[in-house]
């Protein structure tokens, strides 16, 4: 099972790649004005900002490599890994978007991590 690691770190890399794009491009559109747009006006506006379809895509290719790792690893030992994706998101979130990270916060992806090291080695 650790020789699927790597695919496994790639699926939890483009998770949170995806994350970070589908975060930056909401946070360019503005407000939401449905009643003026209309719904359809709306969701292309949404679907067409190009780091939310930037996003949607990378979740697309992240989902197709976890379906590959499901089907060569114990799902139990593979869906922890993708917990990782919670350090990715918080580190960038703190460096590039400013955002707060506190102590409780800290220490809790410090026991996801833990806890994937625990899974890692079984």
């Amino acid at each position: 099972m650790t020789s699927y690691i790597p695919l496994i770190l790639f699926t939890v890399l483009t998770n949170a790649a995806a994350q970070l794009m589908l975060k930056r491009g909401m946070s360019g559109l503005g407000s939401f004005d449905i009643a003026g747009d209309g719904l359809i006006g709306t969701v292309f506006r949404v679907v067409f900002n190009p780091f939310v379809f930037a996003g949607l895509c990378t979740f697309v290719v992240s989902m197709a490599s976890h379906l590959i790792v499901l089907s060569k690893v114990q799902i139990s030992y593979a869906y922890p890994f993708l917990s990782l994706a919670y350090v990715v998101v918080a580190a960038y979130a703190y460096f590039v978007f400013n955002e707060d990270v506190s102590p409780t916060r800290i220490a809790g992806i410090g026991l996801i991590v833990l806890g994937t090291i625990f899974i890692a080695q079984s």
